[in-house]
């Protein structure tokens, strides 16, 4: 599953990952040098052997630990395979401090690649020269200015009393976050002037590493926000054209997720804490979450027929059929898991009232069966999709949340979702973190299965913000089954066979979901 929020990726298995071969050009005082290096997503990776070897720079490289050590008189840059940390070694008195990069270095042909857009100031620091990155894949190495000899210190009558001019103001993309401790746990909003396309982040060791791509960062403001709930504290720094934030956690985190705020440019970044317990109550969470309720929820029903196909097949009725069609396969082929529906026939069901019935019941697992629709018909877009609750990503993902969130219009009182919006939204998202793991599991397991058994194409695990599944505190998933508005969708869809085969595919993957969580319920 992609999510958006994002992320930092660690050059595992780097040539699987479409790092395209290409060369570094190194221009010193005594001449140019090509280096060997590989391109991945915009960064230059280069060979430190290979920067060595040319310049004269001492170096021992440790094959069985996969460590590399270029030794310069003051200071020694210790670098190893598959890490993001780099160990800055003091030559007087080996003390030692840590830098981490925002992306790791990886190992090719027995020698260890690293970023250069975010070593070249490590390297030149130690090198005492002065690295320049003329373009994406040319560095010129010019000689330092020598440090001008300290003139003697005047009187301190011969002094001029004067006031320095106070330091021009710099401009930075991002001016400063905001930390906020929530229930289900910790919520920062960084405030950008730009918007920000790009993002990566990762947490390993404690640490979340987010990193900003061509965006500017006041180090100062963000160094000085006070932190909050699994925060421990957060360090900024600006690399290259890149912003670099570090958060050190407390021990109480497990997933987070980096989002576009909505209305402005500023990036919400959540942190959920964990949720298991102590040994003592393993036993009984795990008996109280047995894998024994599956709760269906035909879309639409009654007054509300939903979209309607080119062929006059109305959505209700398709989402009705195979989710019976479904329940039936459970009910025969499952000993004891119950099968709840929120409807059972041609009625309306309003959107909080299907999350109550989950719960009431102990659900855990909710599936909402949909048709999906384009406002002009016949249209050529085509396939299934699966859904997860987060906030919708594309533009896209957003309409089809809105038409199907649009039911509300048929309800009593359509005011209680007001609220349902913007930030206050990312926090009700928050609130699912405990099961998004075992939602995100069964989504993917049921695009495989889409993918293998149906006629339909695959159009991928996309998120967006329904309504109907912010009631169900279980994982949870919304279908959309297939493209009303396209003839050969349609035609699929409104037929036995295909509303058969759709239910026998959900089918299958929840078997499998149920065999993988048991044995996560096992292993505690």
């Amino acid at each position: 599953m992609v999510i958006r929020y994002i992320i930092i990726i660690l050059f595992l298995l780097p040539l699987s990952l479409n790092a395209q071969r290409t060369q570094l050009t190194v221009i010193t005082d005594k001449g140019v040098n090509y280096l060997p290096a590989y391109e991945r997503q915009g960064i230059i990776y280069f060979s430190i052997k290979h920067l060595a070897e040319p310049l004269d720079i001492p170096y021992y490289f440790d094959n069985k630990s996969g460590k590399i050590e270029i030794r310069f008189p003051y200071q020694h840059i210790r670098f190893t395979n598959r890490n993001p940390v780099i160990v800055i070694i003091n030559a007087a008195d080996r003390q030692s401090k840590i830098h981490q990069l925002p992306t790791s270095t990886y190992l090719i042909d027995n020698e260890i690649y690293v970023p250069l857009v975010y070593t070249a100031s490590v390297i030149e620091g130690a090198y005492r020269r002065t690295f320049v990155i003329e373009s994406g894949d040319r560095l010129r190495i010019k000689e330092s200015p020598p440090i001008a000899e300290m003139k003697e210190e005047p009187k301190k009558d011969e002094k001029e009393i004067r006031e320095p001019p106070p330091p021009p103001k710099r401009y930075y993309d991002i001016t400063g976050i905001t930390i906020e401790e929530k229930a289900n746990g910790t919520l920062v909003r960084v405030h950008s002037k730009k918007n920000i396309a790009t993002y990566n982040s990762s947490i390993k060791d404690g640490k979340l590493s987010i990193v900003f791509r061509n965006v500017s960062v006041d180090t100062a403001a963000i160094e000085s926000a006070k932190a909050r709930g699994i925060i421990k504290n957060v360090l900024a720094s600006n690399a290259g054209r890149d912003a670099l934030f570090n958060f050190t956690l407390t021990g109480e985190h497990t997933t987070s997720e980096v989002l576009n705020a909505d209305g402005s440019n500023d990036i919400l970044i959540t942190i959920h804490n964990k949720i298991f317990v102590r040994d003592e109550t393993r036993d009984r969470i795990k008996s109280k979450w047995s894998f024994d309720v599956v709760v269906l929820d035909a879309g639409h029903g009654g007054k509300d027929p939903g979209a309607i196909g080119v062929n006059g097949v109305k959505e209700k009725d398709v989402n009705l059929a195979i989710t019976l069609k479904l329940g039936s396969l459970i009910e025969k082929n499952m000993p004891g898991v119950k099968v709840v529906y929120t409807r059972k026939t041609n009625t309306f069901v309003e959107l909080y009232k299907r999350g109550k019935i989950a719960n009431d019941n102990n659900g855990k697992l909710f599936i909402s069966i949909h048709c999906n629709s384009m406002p002009k018909k016949p249209s050529d877009a085509n396939g299934f999709e699966v859904y997860l609750l987060r906030p919708g990503r594309t533009q896209e993902a957003i309409a089809i949340a809105e038409r199907e969130n649009s039911v509300i219009q048929f309800e009593d009182d359509p005011q209680r979702y007001q609220q349902l919006t913007d930030e206050n939204f990312i926090l009700v998202s928050m609130a699912h973190s405990a099961y998004m793991k075992y939602s995100e599991r069964f989504a993917d397991l049921l695009n495989r299965q889409f993918s293998n058994d149906l006629e339909l194409s695959s159009r991928g695990v996309k998120q967006a913000g329904f309504y109907v599944l912010v009631g169900a505190s279980m994982p949870s998933v919304l279908i959309e089954t297939g493209f009303l508005s396209n003839t050969r969708d349609a035609k699929y869809l409104a037929s036995k066979q295909g509303q058969e085969k759709i239910a026998a595919s959900i089918f299958e993957a929840i078997k499998k979901y149920k065999e993988h969580y048991e044995r996560e319920m096992d292993a505690g």
